[in-house]
């Protein structure tokens, strides 16, 4: 190998770090594309073999399995560059997602950045391709979208006496954007009957390309940044100009795509997703917040580094993410602390008592202390949500801190202190390990087809054909009763934290009703309208100010703490490890490829029947777990619906009173009538209908 070959004399070996990283990306890609093509090459090439065999044979039992067999070869078709692997960077306003994601794609103000008086309001996919061109794609909402949320604006923007507050702006700000600066003001009947003073296209898709970067991102800006009300800025007059006129639809604006030329730092398929930290007011872009968040391979949970202290919205945000672990794809997780750069010496020196310390190494000792800190408490976090194995509770590096503005002028850290050289180490190693096990995967069910293709020419007798199958399916029976006790056992550890976990949430109700419903007691001025957001918006709604606030999940949450170790244990998909009930799976497929290897046809026919059975149950199961988790919240919801409904329709003085009341009451009178229970039992049902 390459270690055994001599170097030049007085030539010092590179460290790994030292060698140029797009050496060993291109090396890796290429040996992935070497074994990708060789084997779409053998597969190609079996399926014309087996067409030609095809022809030969006339009894329908024989062409049947030849047939299946051909179309799964032909249904392998791995391309490894095209199977995309989301990295979200989920983080609230202000927190420098955008920044971190310019200087990742090693491209300065590509993104607008919070610093700029405006940020990015909505998910942003960002993606590299061939193509020589930058395209974005601006996803609007629906007429009926748009209609749905319209109606909550109006009762938020309604005037009831009350003292203004940002709520109510910004809702304000949202229907002017549309149809004018004084339609603030009108009913929801009359703004259904206004045109609005923008043109919409009927598609409901916006999209451009340019091949010069900088005029790409002075067009896209407008488009991913929102108008918040204390930002000083105004929407333009309609007509001004066609800038002015884009950035007035940014309330319509539901996802944005942007496609770029492929940059040598990110491997090509990692796609990134920006996705603000709260979620949003309409229902369609809040379910896409979510769905983003879930199907999400890496999540890095992003706070600056002056909020890491006091502040607990990256706490909040890292039990958001973990949910990802449970009802999505999540493998890995991690907290970014960015502008590490930011300090006053004097004061840290001061606070630390050191003596003198230049600026450099105070930033480093720092931000080292940092990473120690926050890793203790994240990896307590997570070992209260997933299984001891996990890969995510034992890799080296849970927090990084990184410096965007460093990174670009190097004035006091270079570019390896930044710690944004190993971000991107860190994604070309989940990359890599990503391609080899989905080539494995490949390769694997590809070696199976073969070894089936073999013992089917083995069977060189008809009678092999049109054998008897009763003791076959006397042995399926068999194992399938089997099956259904080892599956019994994985929901077994379940059962006991389900019942404590609903027993909690009974005793601890009254902290949620005291922390979301009561909130203005304690002193949260201009609360009623946010309040009332919730209640319009089903329990749950995404503040500005207060964050992200959910009823219905702050109700349950109780039940998740004491489930969902059991539940990742059942469900899990991270790296290196197999849920439970997916090796029960596999112990039944083996089973069933062990008996009787001297008999082709028979062991075909039974490998056919159970293996298509088994792979469908897989995927199966991984599009029902989010159902299943979500069902306590949704159960929750649905019977607090009525006093949500009714509380959003109080109008006037003592408004707030009247709805604290009612939601109080309202969860209290479910309470004994088994709310929780209710919960429980349904999600009983979802395992029961599982098993």
């Amino acid at each position: 190998g390459n270690a055994d070959l001599p170097t030049e004399a007085g030539q010092k070996k590179k460290s790994k770090r030292d060698q140029n990283p797009e050496d060993g990306k291109e090396e890796a890609l290429k040996d992935y594309k070497s074994v990708q093509d060789d084997l779409k090459d053998v597969l190609h090439r079996s399926a014309e073999k087996l067409s030609q065999f095809l022809s030969k044979h006339s009894l329908p039992e024989t062409r049947q399995r030849i047939e299946h067999l051909k179309n799964r070869l032909t249904g392998l078709k791995p391309d490894i560059l095209q199977d995309p692997i989301y990295i979200g960077l989920f983080g609230s306003t202000g927190a420098g997602k955008s920044t971190l994601l310019n200087a990742i794609i090693d491209k300065n103000f590509f993104l607008p950045v919070s610093g700029t008086k405006s940020c990015t309001s909505c998910v942003v996919q960002v993606n590299a391709s061939p193509s020589k061109h930058y395209e974005a794609k601006i996803h609007l909402l629906t007429e009926e979208e748009w209609k749905d949320e319209l109606k909550g604006l109006v009762a938020l923007a309604e005037g009831d006496g009350d003292m203004d507050d940002s709520e109510r702006q910004e809702a304000v700000l949202k229907i002017s954007a549309i149809y004018g600066g004084k339609a603030g003001t009108k009913s929801y009947k009359e703004l259904c009957s206004m045109n609005p003073i923008i043109p919409i296209p009927t598609s409901r898709c916006i999209t451009f390309r340019r091949s010069n970067e900088r005029d790409f991102a002075k067009q896209l800006r407008p488009y991913i940044s929102t108008r918040s009300n204390d930002s000083g800025e105004h929407p333009p007059e309609a007509g001004t100009s066609v800038e002015g006129r884009n950035a007035q639809l940014w309330p319509l604006i539901r996802n944005v795509e942007v496609t770029i030329p492929r940059v040598l730092v990110v491997p090509e398929g990692v796609v990134f997703l920006d996705i603000p930290g709260t979620g949003d007011f309409n229902s369609k872009r809040d379910a896409m917040w979510k769905e983003n968040i879930n199907k999400c391979s890496v999540i890095w949970v992003v706070n600056a580094i002056k909020r890491i202290g006091g502040d607990k919205t990256h706490e909040v945000l890292l039990k958001e993410g973990m949910k990802a672990f449970q009802c999505g794809m999540c493998q890995d997780i991690s907290l970014v602390v960015t502008m590490s750069d930011e300090m006053d010496v004097a004061e840290y020196c001061w606070e630390n008592n050191i003596g003198n310390m230049n600026e450099h190494d105070a930033i480093l000792e720092r931000n080292e202390t940092v990473k120690q800190e926050k890793r203790v408490t994240m990896k307590e976090n997570l070992e209260r949500k997933l299984p001891s194995d996990s890969y995510v509770l034992h890799k080296p590096d849970l927090v990084y801190t990184v410096s965007a503005r460093e990174y670009w002028t190097g004035k006091v850290l270079n570019k390896e202190e930044t710690e944004i050289p190993k971000l991107r180490e860190y994604i070309q190693k989940f990359y890599e390990e990503h391609k080899r096990n989905r080539l494995m995967d490949h390769v694997e069910e590809a070696l199976v087809v073969f070894s089936l293709i073999q013992s089917l020419r083995s069977s060189h007798n008809a009678q092999y054909q049109y054998v008897k199958t009763s003791h076959l399916k006397d042995l399926i029976m068999e194992k399938i009763v089997d099956l259904g006790k080892d599956i019994e056992k994985c929901f077994t550890p379940i059962d006991q934290p389900l019942t404590e976990g609903v027993a909690d949430a009974r005793r601890l109700h009254n902290t949620t009703i005291d922390r979301i419903v009561k909130a203005l007691d304690h002193g949260f001025q201009g609360y009623h309208r946010t309040l009332k957001a919730v209640c319009l918006n089903k329990g749950a709604y995404p503040s500005r100010v207060f964050g992200r606030l959910d009823i219905n999940s702050s109700l349950a949450q109780p039940i998740y703490e004491k489930i969902d170790m059991s539940f990742g244990n059942m469900f899990r998909i991270q790296m290196g490890a197999s849920s439970t009930l997916k090796a029960c799976l596999d112990t039944l497929l083996v089973l069933i490829l062990s008996h009787d290897r001297s008999d082709g046809g028979k062991r075909l026919k039974f490998f056919l029947q159970t293996d298509f059975i088994i792979r469908d149950t897989e995927k199966f199961i991984l599009q029902k777990k989010a159902d299943i988790y979500n069902s306590l919240t949704v159960s929750i919801q649905n019977d607090l619906l009525p006093c949500y409904e009714e509380a959003a329709r109080q109008r006037g003085e003592q408004a707030l009173r009247r709805m604290q009341t009612i939601l109080s009451e309202g969860i209290r009178r479910e309470l004994e009538r088994g709310m929780f229970e209710k919960a429980e039992k349904i999600m009983r049902g979802h395992f029961q209908a599982l098993k």
